[in-house]
């Protein structure tokens, strides 16, 4: 069964065990080749970058890159854990929601003159600094923690690297994995807090969301300024987060334990590292790598789709949408 390329992610494959022996998460296979029927047919984000967004910085490569790795730094945990609200904000006359609400945030600071794309800015920032600059309907949830994150990844920035995620990327290959010196490889063991590890009944089950989501965001921003970040894209799989299990679930493809279901819709908290959390997470990926075969497998070949590029339909289509996700208290989702 297990034939594309796309499996050949080390991710992918660290999370076969979970799926294979799953108790608390079922993925139908008969749903996705239901989706995949009518979901083969739609448009996707191309591979290659696309028009610039609304949280554009210019063309220059360097800000983009800091831009990026700064934004991935920080993506995580924008639902507030007692009430279940996400965070919002209001920019030049939008109301974004979720993580976009981050962004627009971090791009009227910048468009403002502050420095948030230096390292220096990141090790020195406090929590007010934060709590001014995430301005929305809520306090953005977990704010120490955001501080202490960018204390550690501005210090070794400003330590190691001029100061700059476009010095950092320079240094490593221009590939996820490269025996070592790939800069999926290298990120997490730089910068510690992109080491998104889980054990599972004695299994080390590698999820690595955000250091994934930050070097394909990377690899499609540049791709606009006619730089090639990634030389194997194909082996991202699916950043595992708390909206596409959404989607999976809404779809069929997904199936959980009444326990696990009464949890998740009555907001009560999934411990981080718990076996419900992981296999929410493993299965995740190994569900949308699936329906990104059966979509290709009905797609001529010049129109085949690699994993994130699934993942993104399923994001951009349940981020903020008011079906209750799963809620856990963690930094790297």
């Amino acid at each position: 069964m297990h034939e594309s390329q796309l499996w050949e992610s080390p991710v992918l494959q660290s999370v076969l065990p979970v799926v294979e022996a799953s108790q608390h998460v079922r993925i139908s296979e008969e749903a996705i080749r239901r989706v995949a029927g009518w979901m083969a047919y739609e448009e996707f984000a191309p591979i290659g970058g696309g028009p610039a967004r609304p949280f554009d910085v210019g063309p220059n490569p360097t800000r983009m890159t800091n831009l990026t790795m700064l934004v991935n730094t920080l993506n995580f945990a924008f639902t507030d854990f007692a009430t279940s609200v996400k965070f919002e904000t209001e920019y030049n006359g939008t109301t974004y929601v979720d993580s976009e609400a981050m962004v627009a945030c971090m791009h009227r600071a910048i468009i403002a003159g502050e420095p948030l794309l230096t390292g220096e800015w990141a090790a020195r920032v406090t929590r007010d600094d934060l709590a001014r600059l995430f301005r929305g309907n809520i306090e953005m949830p977990m704010l120490a923690e955001r501080v202490q994150i960018l204390n550690d990844v501005g210090a070794v920035l400003v330590d190691k690297h001029q100061g700059s995620w476009s010095h950092w990327v320079a240094s490593c290959a221009p590939a996820l994995y490269a025996g070592g010196d790939g800069l999926l490889e290298r990120l997490p063991v730089e910068f510690p807090r992109f080491r998104d590890v889980s054990s599972w009944r004695g299994h080390e089950v590698t999820i690595a969301k955000l250091a994934q989501l930050g070097l394909w965001s990377l690899h499609l921003s540049l791709a606009r300024v006619g730089v090639k970040t990634l030389t194997d894209p194909w082996r991202a799989t699916a950043f595992a987060d708390y909206i596409v299990p959404v989607a999976l679930r809404v779809m069929e493809i997904a199936h959980f334990t009444p326990a696990l279901t009464e949890a998740i819709d009555n907001g009560a908290e999934i411990p981080r590292d718990s076996e419900e959390e992981v296999e929410l997470r493993a299965l995740s990926i190994y569900a949308v790598a699936r329906l990104t075969d059966e979509i290709n497998a009905l797609r001529p070949e010049s129109a085949q789709l690699i994993s994130p590029q699934v993942d993104y339909r399923l994001w951009k289509s349940y981020h903020a949408t008011h079906h209750p996700h799963h809620l856990t208290r963690t930094v790297m989702y």
